[in-house]
């Protein structure tokens, strides 16, 4: 215990004496972090606005005229069979024409032409969810079998398939922008701080080279540069997560508005320690890592 706070006094130490080179070297590790947080966050968002707007998009099936409800309803259980579809919803060609005239009630010419017909024009239909937008293209091709062809009429895939096709590429757009960002800055962030460290080392020469002639061991040797590399990464991730409190808090409201369906304050709040944790353990991380490679090709030992 005697040498553990030797050894973490000494790398306090270092950090303290190494003061502008501290500072820079945190600074750019707050910023690796925020990143990565921010990744996390536009997750937690992009999740909330597929969702959002999956439940606004689906594949609509329009069936014949002379197809029975039992064949609609084999088609429908065949459908729930396959992992890529989460919900399917039979309308019958009744509820078609009731739900038409609800939506068309304050429109005269249209009640009134529904009126003179002798017949119901409208089809029964299927109205079927995916789990994930990229699964409504097999989802199509399932529908596009020989079998089904004499049965059904219309399937609205190719009109939603631009809208369904924008959105993946937003959000693989965003998501994989922000992890070569996160990337970026964290190679950024690794190679400063082992030049701190590389430097500490360079300064500390001769007292390695008498802790080495007292009889020091190797890890006591080595241990206050690992200190020190978890203090930038500690120290990095606690101004990064005050930094980040206001902004989720600020930013919430807006991404309400767009996103009624997510509360970015909420889920902070509900995963405000697993946040922190994500911070300090990947801000520790990226220290040690950083410690142990200066460590290795400076620090002969």
């Amino acid at each position: 215990m005697v040498k553990l706070l030797r050894i973490v006094k000494y790398g306090w130490s270092s950090f303290m004496r190494n003061g502008w080179l501290s500072a820079s070297t945190i600074s750019i590790m707050v910023l690796a972090l925020i990143v990565f947080e921010g990744l996390i966050v536009f997750n937690v968002v992009a999740k909330g606005a597929v969702e959002s707007i999956q439940e606004k998009i689906d594949i609509s099936v329009y069936f014949k005229t002379n197809v029975t409800e039992d064949a609609v309803l084999n088609i429908k259980r065949s459908l729930e069979g396959l992992s890529e579809v989460k919900e399917v919803e039979y309308i019958s060609r009744d509820d078609a024409l009731r739900i038409f005239q609800e939506q068309h009630k304050d429109d005269p010419v249209i009640t009134e032409t529904l009126s003179q017909l002798d017949e119901n024009p409208l089809l029964a239909s299927l109205n079927i969810k995916a789990n994930d937008p990229r699964h409504y293209e097999t989802i199509a091709s399932y529908l596009d079998k020989p079998s089904f062809n004499e049965q059904v009429e219309k399937v609205t895939y190719a009109q939603n398939q631009l809208v369904i096709d924008r959105l993946i590429a937003f959000v693989d757009t965003i998501r994989n922008g922000g992890a070569i960002l996160t990337s970026f800055l964290s190679f950024l962030a690794i190679m400063i701080t082992f030049n701190t460290i590389r430097l500490a080392i360079f300064s500390n020469s001769d007292a390695i080279g008498i802790m080495r002639l007292v009889g020091a061991g190797n890890n006591f040797i080595r241990g206050p540069y690992i200190v020190e590399g978890i203090l930038y990464g500690v120290i990095g991730a606690i101004v990064s997560f005050l930094i980040l409190v206001p902004i989720i808090g600020f930013i919430s409201p807006y991404v309400s508005n767009f996103i009624p369906e997510v509360s970015l304050s909420a889920y902070f709040s509900a995963n405000f320690l697993k946040f922190f944790l994500y911070q300090v353990l990947f801000g520790v991380a990226l220290g040690i890592l950083s410690s142990v490679i200066a460590i290795r090709r400076y620090l002969h030992v």
